[in-house]
């Protein structure tokens, strides 16, 4: 049969986060699919097993896993997210150090702690919008951490554009377009922010303009700034906005999980009294299971070094593979009711490191998985809690969410009546992981 047709590209732009459980349901549940994506071979990959190949650097790669119509607005040229073998590791280590580090999740989710204090006596006898509010928020936040705070105006702009960057990178037409608008504006300001850190003078321009703040002495704006690749050289200044960006825009992102986790207790309300009562232990379970359950990362993509042997399927090299994100994490052989929503499954315990691969599996330290995971989870464990905490009315809203769309989430947005808070509330701390 020809590459023609059995391409599956036409069928994974109408059905979505669904494309993988129903190409593997089509072949009989096999732990590997061949197909062909955008006109290239390709191979569907899920299991245990796959995850362990998927992650083994001797076999998979990451150059040349996405088309450029995907890398490009995600994660830019140049990212970590492309590079393999020695030049990976010393960028990747780069990131370790910034945020894998107890001191650099504290500090961030203390960060955090405050702009909801702030946004919440705004947001009080107002209808809002939860995704762009909270967009708004961790922007902020995150800006301030890197070093390189904005006011209000300049972070709005920012949470647009990351929010675009990311809804566009799976999109066509003009969804795409946007995308690479926006990632073009912020490299920009970026780019001038370091080239203004690694001046003798301050640079005139930008709504980062680095030297203009004092939040630059040991900040993650000046380790990349600073920071030298495999060949000892600085990065140009293109490069270090692109992975400032990538240390920005995946934060942003976790206002999809903020409000699956606001769309998990409205439709299951016990869910919201249990975060109320149940402590920092459950906050984790609460976030783990928001991340299991709610479609984000429908697939993760590699390819084959050389050729490959998954569960007797042969892959040969040059296969472009796809790791069943999706289909994984709702496999009734790896979950017990996959389809139910249970933090209790959490409860007491860490997720297996390879179960749970909601941003990548392997060793975060030194293979491709997410090194911010970390702060995803405390973040998210702390504004569960938070949001369960404060009083508002869901107004009658589309809250479907529709799974032919990547990414996804409630098509309203989840749209809050914010009621006038006790001055308890207001007071009130977010609570966090001991």
């Amino acid at each position: 049969m020809s590459a023609l047709l059995t391409d599956s590209t036409l069928s994974l732009l109408a059905h979505g986060y669904a494309w993988g459980p129903d190409l593997r349901r089509a072949h009989d549940g096999a732990s590997v699919v061949r197909t062909h994506l955008f006109g290239r071979p390709a191979a569907l990959l899920h299991g245990p097993a796959a995850v362990d190949l998927f992650y083994d650097t001797n076999h998979v790669q990451r150059h040349g896993a996405l088309p450029a119509q995907v890398l490009d607005p995600l994660f830019g040229e140049g990212a970590v997210h492309s590079l393999d073998g020695p030049p990976h590791r010393v960028r990747k280590e780069l990131f370790v150090s910034l945020l894998m580090s107890p001191d650099a999740i504290r500090a961030l989710t203390e960060s955090i702690e405050g702009g909801w204090r702030e946004a919440v006596a705004d947001w009080e006898g107002r209808r809002v919008v939860l995704f762009d509010e909270v967009a708004v928020l961790l922007t902020r936040a995150v800006c301030d951490w890197v070093g390189l705070p904005v006011p209000e105006d300049a972070a709005r702009e920012i949470a647009e554009d990351c929010v675009t960057m990311i809804d566009g990178s799976a999109g066509a037409g003009p969804r795409r377009l946007r995308a690479r608008h926006a990632r073009r504006r912020q490299e920009q300001a970026l780019a001038a922010a370091v080239i203004d850190l690694r001046a003798t003078g301050p640079h005139p321009d930008g709504i980062f303009a680095a030297s203009r703040h004092a939040a630059v002495a040991g900040s993650p704006l000046e380790a990349v700034a600073r920071h030298r690749d495999q060949d000892g050289t600085l990065l140009d200044p293109h490069t270090a906005a692109v992975e400032l960006l990538n240390i920005i825009r995946p934060t942003v992102a976790i206002a999809w999980f903020a409000v699956f986790a606001a769309h998990a207790f409205h439709r299951h309300p016990g869910g919201r009294e249990q975060l109320r009562a149940g402590g920092p232990a459950y906050a984790r379970a609460f976030a783990h299971e928001v991340r299991r359950f709610y479609p984000f990362v429908p697939f993760i993509g590699g390819v084959a070094v050389d050729d490959l042997t998954l569960d007797d399927h042969e892959i040969p090299a040059g296969t472009h593979l796809l790791l069943d994100v999706y289909g994984h994490h709702h496999d009734p052989d790896l979950w017990e009711r996959p389809y139910h929503f249970a933090p209790g499954r959490f409860l007491g315990h860490e997720p297996d490191r390879d179960l749970l691969i909601p941003q990548g599996g392997g060793d975060a330290r030194t293979g491709h998985r997410c090194p911010g995971e970390d702060i995803t989870v405390s973040l998210l464990a702390a504004l569960a809690p938070a949001l369960a905490d404060l009083d508002f009315a869901v107004p009658q809203q589309d809250l479907s969410i529709p799974l032919g769309r990547i990414p996804t989430r409630p098509r309203s947005g989840f749209v809050m009546e914010v009621a006038h808070q006790p001055r308890s509330h207001r007071a009130r701390r977010f609570q966090r992981q001991s």
